[in-house]
């Protein structure tokens, strides 16, 4: 890992802060035999509760802390994969590129958010996702669909927001688990208010490593190593009685290694690029057999990816008046990569800007309105010693600009109907900067309207129904699943329109004392649909589909509360992409699922297990072709990704008030598609060697213990 940055500091310098809100606690409560513990809700926290700062404008599901423990999840993508509606798509099984999934959308179609606002960049949604903490988050929203309308037209699969937990208390909390393949987690939290209750901080740090997993054992890894640290520090000061401004400030730092096996193929990361040389072994594997022992020079499959994150963001919100709030906001998210992909070398900083400034009024008894603008400015900047020579390469190094107004009216004109109406107008500026790329190639003005319905037949009965448009530009090699991996061919863009997309939803829930349960359907349509294709002298050329794509899904979940101790939730879902979708998958994704989750709480007792079902693929579908032996048709890898299960157990036993611990495995029944057989190393029908042929689980049985304390 790196060493500490100024950032790390100004985070880091905020504990002096927590300390004279700790001490006045301290002091009023110096003469208790028990300490008591001081609750204030700020005027932020307040207004937040009333549903006041709500943007969203469409039903969306929400993981508390709660559900995030239970999954013992570290990491955003471990917290909401498998949710209703989400598929986490691990891509490589060298480097471990992760892709949200939204309705069976592609993963450059989901925004992530922090707190409402766009803290992350096109590419941190590939190599950084891993590396988002769960320490510190009081709920993660999901909200699926075409541009969550006001706040992210761009996310035309639907956004994730994740809410920073806020102050509200003096606490304390740290936990360490320790499990197999060097599992190793540490995370701590902090939270302190002011004796008046008006300034609040909270402190968060999150460290996390797993180490490389080859379950074949013939030298090169299936899931990669990773190691990640998280700082965060977030302040929330009530200015007065009618204004609060909240600071947050974070510093994510992720390496990954994935490839020759550490400590037995190669003594050490920095090694295994050192020792790069330009000059190829004569076979790869034992027989030129992927299935056999790796015998080529470790660079030869080494993907490393290292990544530095800092984010910020300010927000001040003032109530104008009884019926007005007033909120500007201004982040800031600055991404760094430096990786290395099988003796290509990849360099990048993305720097984002974004400002808004928006109105909450309630104009009279049956209408709320919101509006305001917002302006995002991206730089995103590129380079490649490997690929600077070779004449068919371009820079995917892009200026992309957007200036929008948006407005929303919700009515309200009884107590079972209401209508959000919205619509934002966004001009949009993309430009990549290569010489050879003259011009701008995107210079659009574009219309989002979106609608969303509630009806409530009955008090336990509720329809929902959500339409709208939304936009992206695409605008990163990544898109393209390694596109750039060729020294000798490079690569090409050719991008000239916005994606466009169109979706509709519809849900029924029911939900009573026992009984929750929701079956919902969406179809999304999207033109100028980005995909990887080849130029006539077979350059990877990143362009856009010429006729529509679109996607249709349907779930039904449920929950059961059995007993007062005992409760069931079972979830079904289908995907069904056309076939223009399923030609710009890189991955065959997620087309049937079902899932159960059992909980168990009595007296001190927690027990969750979980399992999750995906159906079988037809791999043709996606374009799968691939041969175990170079050059030899008769080891064609299999064409059927086959139905599996993973099972996930977690135990917890509170041992007092402060403290407790748990256990748990992972993949209880280790079903892999190594385990099964079927490497993801393959050789195509042209002789080149790749490392994503997956339709699987990567990832193998992990057996995990910890211990949590809370002060």
């Amino acid at each position: 890992m790196k060493t500490l940055s100024p950032i790390h500091f100004a985070i880091i310098s905020g504990l002096s802060l927590a300390t004279p809100l700790s001490i006045h606690a301290e002091e009023s409560n110096a003469t208790d035999k028990e300490t008591e513990v001081i609750e204030v809700r700020s005027l932020r926290q307040k207004l937040d509760q009333a549903g006041r700062l709500k943007d969203v404008i469409q039903q969306t599901e929400i993981l508390d802390a709660l559900t995030i423990e239970n999954k013992n999840a570290l990491s955003l993508t471990a917290a909401i994969n498998n949710e209703p509606g989400v598929n986490v798509s691990n891509e490589c099984s060298m480097c471990g590129v992760k892709r949200i999934m939204l309705n069976g959308m592609k993963g450059e179609h989901t925004t992530i958010l922090v707190d409402g606002l766009p803290t992350h960049t096109l590419i941190s949604g590939f190599y950084a996702v891993d590396a988002i903490a769960t320490t510190g988050v009081d709920r993660i929203e999901v909200a699926r669909g075409a541009g969550a309308s006001l706040i992210a037209p761009e996310a035309i699969g639907g956004t994730v927001n994740i809410i920073t937990k806020e102050a509200y208390e003096n606490t304390a909390a740290f936990d360490y688990a320790k499990g197999s393949h060097d599992f190793t987690a540490m995370k701590a939290m902090a939270t302190g208010i002011s004796e008046d209750g008006k300034t609040g901080i909270t402190l968060i740090g999150q460290y996390d490593k797993q180490d490389q997993e080859d379950h074949d054992e013939n030298g090169v890894s299936e899931a990669p190593f990773i190691e990640n640290l998280s700082l965060t520090s977030f302040i929330s000061q009530d200015i007065s009685d009618a204004s609060n401004i909240q600071v947050r400030i974070s510093k994510v730092q992720s390496e990954i290694f994935g490839g020759p096996i550490l400590g037995d193929v190669v003594s050490s990361i920095g090694s295994a690029l050192a020792g790069y040389d330009q000059h190829a072994s004569e076979q790869l594997f034992v027989d030129d057999d992927v299935r056999n022992d790796y015998i080529g020079k470790p660079w030869e499959t080494t993907e490393w990816i290292d990544t530095s994150r800092d984010e910020a963001y300010i927000k001040y919100l003032t109530e104008l008046s009884d019926y007005t709030i007033a909120e500007f906001a201004v982040s800031y998210a600055n991404h760094i990569q430096d990786s290395f992909y099988e003796g290509i070398d990849y360099q990048a900083e993305d720097t984002m800007w974004y400002a808004r400034a928006k109105f909450d009024m309630e104009l009279t008894s049956e209408h709320f309105i919101t509006f305001g603008v917002d302006s995002r400015r991206e730089e995103m900047r590129s380079n490649t010693d490997a690929l600077e020579a070779v004449a068919a390469y371009q820079s995917d190094a892009f200026d992309y600009n957007t200036t929008g107004i948006f407005f929303q009216d919700t009515w309200t004109p009884n107590d079972k109907f209401e209508v959000a109406v919205a619509l934002r107008i966004d001009n949009v500026v993309a430009d990549f900067i290569d010489p050879e790329k003259t011009g701008t190639e995107i210079d659009e003005t574009f219309i989002a309207p979106r609608v969303d319905i509630r009806y409530f037949h009955t008090d336990e009965l509720t329809s929902r129904f959500s339409t709208g448009r939304g936009y992206r530009a695409p605008l990163s090699f990544f898109e393209t699943d390694h596109g750039i991996l060729d020294a000798e061919l490079g690569y090409q863009i050719d991008i000239d329109s916005l994606e466009e997309s169109i979706s509709a939803s519809y849900s029924l829930s029911y939900d009573s004392e026992l009984l929750a349960l929701t079956a919902s359907i969406a179809h999304s349509k999207v033109d100028n649909l980005a995909s990887l294709e080849e130029t006539a002298d077979g350059v990877p050329l990143l362009t856009q589909l010429e006729d529509s794509a679109a996607v249709t899904t349907f779930d039904v979940t449920a929950g059961y509360n059995v007993t007062e101790n005992f409760t069931v939730n079972i979830g079904l879902e289908k995907f069904v992409y056309d076939d223009n979708f399923k030609s710009s998958y890189a991955i065959a994704p997620v087309e049937e699922r079902a899932s159960i989750e059992l909980q168990y709480e009595k007296d001190n007792l927690k027990v969750f297990w979980s399992t999750v079902w995906f159906g079988e693929k037809d791999l043709n579908d996606y374009g799968y072709e691939g041969y175990n032996k170079l050059n030899d048709p008769t080891t064609a890898k299999t064409l059927v990704g086959e139905a599996f299960s993973t099972s996930d157990i977690k135990v917890q036993y509170q041992l007092t008030e402060q403290t407790k611990v748990y256990a748990g495995v992972s993949n209880v029944f280790e079903q892999t598609q190594i385990d099964s057989g079927d490497t993801p190393l393959f050789y195509d029908a042209a002789g080149g060697y790749d490392v994503a042929y997956i339709y699987g689980a990567l990832h193998g049985r992990e057996l995990y213990a910890g211990l949590e304390i809370k002060l």
